[in-house]
């Protein structure tokens, strides 16, 4: 929202967006994606099956071969900036003043790439060590790092955006050592150390090659979609990334949480060869994101563009801005649950340290993604359609494609996973959604001024209610299985 307000969709919005997906690219490449996921299962091996000592030293050698790995990534992220921008954003080069600017903005924030991806390392052994209630806060650091930031250091500088990029670069530093208290604390003095022939270290490699791949396909999809947001309408970047930012938040909460939480569990049983406790960990993580991520995807298609009036829009953040950035939304929500179950079905492959297939069914969705985007570009500069709505569709249509091969293939290999529990449950949700999605549409009208702030968390409310009592009609059996887990925790 302070975002939004300060800097709308302009030039100076969309690079700075396009400037924090570089090291952020990194970030999820050799950080909280690849590292993290391959870090867990072998860690919680050494936890399961090994002695403290060995799991210490397991994590001193990660840290002492990663830190030397990010600084090496770092130095040359900031020299060859201009030459990664003219890549990722070719449609900047036309506008030099623009280009200059992403290349300023990446090169302030390529160090929290070396921030992050040492907090992924600290996230990964607080996961395994069924810790997930500081990595989940941890990112706190970064949003108030960023308003911080912007209120009190961009209205002093001549570049004001660049405030915005120091407020991401310390939030990040602060995130990671936010992370650290708890393991120094158990540890103690924990010093890096390098021993690149250490075993564990070894197989973390090896299962991070497969991963970096598959995740790369998932950032090359993402910056496609970038890259063909440059050839659009000035502030298609921009309302991308807002419509982008809404759907994480119902998959962050709901999809990644589920997801992060059953990867040590699925590892664990894989590490004892509990496959039959695996499966069953499987089978409710997907009906459970089922029941959590339906609802918000339905209000978000009907009641999308109230939720973004009232959020963004303000300053210089326009009511053109919030037309576009919900139609966005609408085309990205269509796809909120092949997002969600994505992440826990590789999560199920990364739990038996397979870390091939996902990378193989990305590549196959990359392909579908890719040529969607070529044609609504080239539908757009015929006849505008789609506008930057189509590169969202494209995505869901992909995660969907990417979503149930990885079903199939998990079914195939595994054997029996509940398919029809789970076809049983989720037609429950959706029936539940869409009475809900009626009643949100009947709310829809919303109108300006500080009114707004009342009637649409009253519509959201109201909508959940209504959500939640279909489902005890409909007798849906995942409500009473999160009731068990809420009330126990």
């Amino acid at each position: 929202m302070v975002i939004a307000n300060f800097f709308g969709a302009t030039m100076a919005a969309d690079a700075f967006f396009v400037a924090y997906k570089i090291p952020n690219l990194l970030r999820r490449l050799l950080g909280e994606g690849a590292l993290s996921t391959s870090f867990i299962p072998v860690y919680t091996e050494y936890l399961t099956n090994r002695t403290e000592k060995e799991a210490k030293k397991l994590v001193r050698v990660t840290f002492g071969a990663f830190t030397i790995l990010f600084v090496i990534l770092t130095a040359l992220g900031i020299i060859f900036a201009p030459q990664i921008v003219s890549v990722i954003a070719y449609g900047f080069t036309d506008n030099p003043e623009k280009f200059r600017l992403t290349v300023l903005l990446t090169r302030i924030m390529f160090p929290f790439l070396m921030a992050i991806g040492l907090g992924a390392i600290t996230l990964g052994i607080l996961n395994s060590w069924r810790m997930f209630f500081i990595p989940a806060v941890a990112p706190v650091m970064l949003s108030i790092s960023e308003i911080l930031f912007i209120l009190l250091l961009t209205p002093s500088l001549d570049i004001p955006v660049s405030g915005l990029a120091y407020g991401v670069l310390a939030g990040g530093f602060l995130q990671f050592l936010f992370q650290l208290g708890p393991i120094l604390k158990k540890y103690g003095r924990l010093i890096p150390s390098v021993n690149f022939k250490h075993p564990g270290l070894k197989t973390i490699g090896k299962l991070m090659l497969p991963a970096i791949v598959g995740l790369s396909i998932v950032q090359i999809n993402s910056f496609v979609d970038t890259i063909c947001a440059t050839l659009l309408k000035s502030g298609s970047v921009t309302h991308l990334y807002y419509g982008n930012r809404l759907m994480q938040l119902p998959l962050a909460l709901f999809g990644t949480a589920v997801a992060t939480v059953t990867l040590p569990m699925m590892s664990e049983n894989a590490a004892k060869k509990e496959y039959s406790h695996l499966k069953d960990t499987f089978s409710f993580s997907l009906r459970a994101i089922s029941f959590l991520i339906l609802p918000a995807a339905v209000g978000f298609i009907i009641f999308g563009g109230p939720i973004i009036k009232m959020l963004f829009e303000r300053g210089q953040f326009l009511s053109g801005d919030t037309a576009s950035t919900a139609w966005v939304l609408l085309f990205y929500s269509t796809g909120l649950i092949f997002y969600a179950g994505v992440k826990v079905a590789v999560s199920a492959f990364h739990s038996l340290q397979d870390t091939k297939t996902p990378v193989i069914v990305a590549s196959a969705a990359m392909l579908v993604n890719v040529g969607l985007n070529l044609t609504v570009v080239f539908v757009e500069k015929v006849r505008v359609i789609f506008s930057s709505g189509g590169l969202a569709f494209a995505t869901a249509i992909a995660s969907g494609l990417n979503f149930f091969l990885l079903i199939i293939i998990f079914r195939k290999r595994m054997g029996f996973i509940g398919g029809r529990i789970v076809t049983r449950s989720v037609i429950k949700h959706f029936v539940s959604a869409i009475v809900m999605g009626i009643i949100l549409y009947r709310l829809s009208a919303v109108s300006s001024g500080w009114l707004i702030y009342i009637r649409v968390p009253a519509a959201i409310i109201i909508a959940g209610i209504v959500y939640l009592a279909v489902s005890l009609v409909l007798k849906v059996p995942e409500l009473e299985s999160l009731k068990e887990i809420f009330l126990k925790h």
